[in-house]
């Protein structure tokens, strides 16, 4: 009839088909191990390597989540929760890692691939929101991320091929191949794709690149504007500076800079309305500052370090500068500075 068309099933059609999703899961076998053996070398790193689950240990995984934290996209309040609840912290970062080394693992193997490529498209998510804006060279953990993304909507559509273990059980005949949902949640060829593919490809691909440029605009300036990288230079932000005859409170919080470098304050000043220094802390003394005094909010922790005090990126903390001196100091117009061992300095006005 004119106007319709009529798509006859013939085995030739089907043949054809199953071709089709063959060649699709086998080109796309290097982005499956490799994906796969990406996100399976973290849980190996953290539990066989080195245990990186212990929170009394350096390098602690929890810590390493606090970084994200200043400039996270979307799930802050997440973060900031787990950082702020140890305990609970512990136990995600522990469901975490094992999430990243089964998707990866099965990945590899091919098994249940559609869904492990779900997983993987989640999990780079995460990184990407979470940790985008962190790179002290390149742009690397938000190309880790985006890519990520890329590839699990990529092995969506392609499923696994030929050295795959769903490979192996359809070959086999196994029952569960046979269920409708594992086309969904393992390989083969899934009838919207072979019939409709463009609309599926193209809103999919087009959705992918606009929150490419979305989050490459924001975390990093890359699509207009001034470029910035905010992984640099260790920026401080100084809030509720307040000051009374036992001493000089304040909260710290450290926002920007090298996640695998803290800051280092050598010099803490209270100066006059003529910026002369009242009172003066020197590096070497602040490396001997009471630890009693320093009230941390999260896992990654402000503290006296060897020449310095250290904030470590994302580090927020309430510190009491006590000194019998303040005492002596009348009327307002304070102004506290800190001063980093870079030469950077930050300033608050210090209410009375």
């Amino acid at each position: 009839m004119q106007g319709h068309r009529l798509l006859i099933h013939t085995p030739m059609t089907e043949q054809r088909t199953n071709s089709t999703s063959n060649s699709a899961g086998l080109f796309t076998l290097a982005l499956r191990l490799v994906v796969g053996w990406t996100y399976f070398s973290a849980f190996w790193r953290r539990v066989a390597l080195e245990n990186k689950l212990d929170p009394e240990v350096a390098g602690y995984i929890g810590e390493k989540f606090n970084h994200f934290l200043p400039h996270a996209l979307g799930i802050k309040g997440l973060i900031e929760h787990l950082v702020s609840h140890p305990d609970q912290l512990w136990w995600a970062m522990v469901a975490f890692t094992i999430i990243e080394g089964v998707v990866g693992l099965l990945l590899m193997l091919g098994f249940f691939t559609r869904a492990m490529s779900v997983a993987t498209f989640g999990l780079a998510m995460g990184i990407l929101l979470g940790s985008g804006w962190i790179g002290t060279t390149c742009l690397d953990e938000w190309q880790i991320g985006i890519l990520g993304v890329a590839s699990g909507f990529t092995l969506f559509l392609t499923g696994s091929a030929v050295y795959s273990l769903d490979h192996w059980m359809m070959q086999r005949g196994l029952p569960v191949t046979r269920k409708r949902w594992f086309l969904w949640l393992g390989s083969g060829p899934i009838e919207a794709f072979t019939t409709r593919w463009k609309p599926v490809v193209f809103g999919g691909a087009m959705a992918i690149f606009f929150l490419t440029l979305f989050t490459n605009q924001v975390f990093h300036g890359g699509v207009w504007g001034t470029l910035h990288n905010k992984s640099v230079r260790p920026q401080l932000a100084i809030e509720a500076a307040r000051m009374d005859n036992t001493g000089l409170t304040f909260t710290v919080q450290r926002v920007e800079g090298a996640d695998v470098y803290g800051s280092f304050l050598i010099g803490m000043a209270l100066l006059d309305d003529n910026g002369t220094p009242m009172l003066e802390l020197t590096g070497d003394e602040l490396a001997t500052f009471p630890a009693d005094r320093i009230h941390n909010h999260y896992v990654a922790k402000v503290r006296p370090g060897t020449h310095s005090m250290v904030l470590p990126l994302g580090a927020k903390a309430d510190i009491h500068w006590a000194d019998p001196r303040f005492n002596s100091l009348q009327g307002g117009g304070y102004t506290l500075l800190l001063t980093d061992i870079s030469g950077a300095t930050w300033k608050a006005e210090v209410a009375g």
